[in-house]
């Protein structure tokens, strides 16, 4: 018989490796819409869900492909949608330079890079909005997952340096890195476990 493991009803994960602790919540001017690829969802090393949780007001919907009419309703309101993603030569858009003040919605893809160029291609809504570039960003702190390319950040490093960037604020979302560094080292310390001999486990749970 197989017994369900008990789950965290907040962040979803198996209770055992609940990561609710590490949440930081963070209000700040800027709205954020996470589109989260399914195949993110049950990773562990996903940083999109913790994320959610610190960023009050935000909002997380998972799919690859949305209709219309779920993207109308995701973007709708009097904030202007932009896109955190490069300007890249397959997918070109108009670059976003915000005013002070603007009233932005940070749209925010959670995907590996090769599943982000597929949302965008299979949304032409999500493909036509401006866009986001950062600027000057420190060294990744994702240490659990293997970049593809040098310089690439988690989803909520990204994020948390984007809005830094639009709202001229870095100190604000220093906490949002806090949090992913506190994820990021309990991770290491699960898999270091797993990874250990069965008689060196055995010992330590005596």
């Amino acid at each position: 018989m197989n017994v369900k493991r008990a789950t965290c009803a907040t962040c979803l994960r198996a209770a055992s490796a609940c990561i609710c602790r590490w949440v930081q919540p963070v209000a700040g001017a800027t709205r954020v819409l996470i589109l989260q690829h399914p195949l993110e969802v049950a990773n562990a090393k996903n940083s999109a869900r913790l994320l959610h949780l610190c960023l009050p007001g935000s909002t997380l919907a998972v799919g690859e492909t949305f209709t219309e009419e779920q993207l109308a309703a995701l973007l709708a309101g009097p904030r202007r949608p932009v896109l955190l993603y490069p300007d890249t030569p397959d997918a070109p858009a108009a670059t976003f330079d915000p005013a002070p003040g603007a009233d932005v919605l940070l749209v925010v893809l959670d995907a590996t890079w090769r599943k982000s160029r597929k949302m965008l291609h299979l949304n032409p809504a999500l493909r036509a909005l401006p866009r986001l570039a950062l600027r000057d960003v420190p060294a990744s702190h994702y240490l659990i997952r293997k970049a593809h390319k040098p310089g690439q950040l988690s989803t909520l490093e990204a994020t948390a340096y984007a809005l830094a960037q639009l709202e001229n604020d870095a100190a604000r979302y220093a906490p949002l890195i806090d949090a992913f560094d506190g994820f990021v080292g309990q991770v290491q310390a699960t898999e270091a476990l797993h990874r250990a001999p069965s008689a060196d486990r055995s010992a330590d749970q005596l």
